[in-house]
């Protein structure tokens, strides 16, 4: 999309980002899928905000989506062996359904592969919901590899993707 804008988003657009979550999570229930069935996590959320690690994409004055972009690994999912400092980790990344399809997941996702290059990280990471298999296969698509799934009791997340931020290429 070209008239998409991504900023950092204010601690006064809390409601908006949550409410961006809070529709992905009706969608989501819509279609049986359990994932995100809890109020937002507010409390991090607005950490987040703070420290200028949550993002907005608008179109024109219009939120369209949201994503959490930080160096904060999961210690229940990546070990050290992971070498978790060499990554950005993206989170609740959410687009509203009206622009659902229309590649603004795929511009996001590239967005945060190139800050994670100029931050001089060599992976962007994430872990998604473990039973969410179209989703499994929206960031295959998306140029990221299954690390491996780690199932914890008490965690509906635990796959564990990656893509390089910067692809090699022979000559």
């Amino acid at each position: 999309m070209t008239d998409l804008h991504i900023r950092p988003a204010r601690p006064d657009e809390q409601p908006i980002v949550e409410d961006l979550l809070r529709e992905a999570s009706a969608w989501l229930a819509s279609r049986g899928i359990d994932q995100w069935q809890f109020p937002p996590h507010s409390d991090r959320i607005r950490r987040a905000l703070q420290r200028g690690e949550v993002f907005l994409a608008t179109v024109g004055d219009q939120p369209v989506a949201t994503l959490q972009v930080d160096d904060h690994a999961d210690l229940e999912f990546w070990t050290q062996e992971d070498e978790p400092g060499d990554a950005l980790y993206v989170h609740r990344m959410a687009v509203t359904r009206e622009f659902a399809g229309t590649g603004i997941g795929s511009t996001l996702l590239d967005w945060a592969s190139e800050r994670a290059a100029a931050a001089g990280k060599s992976w962007l990471r994430l872990d998604a919901w473990k039973d969410n298999v179209k989703l499994h296969s929206y960031y295959a698509d998306h140029g990221f590899s299954l690390v491996r799934v780690v199932d914890l009791p008490h965690r509906g997340s635990g796959a564990l993707f990656q893509r390089p931020t910067r692809i090699s290429r022979s000559v």
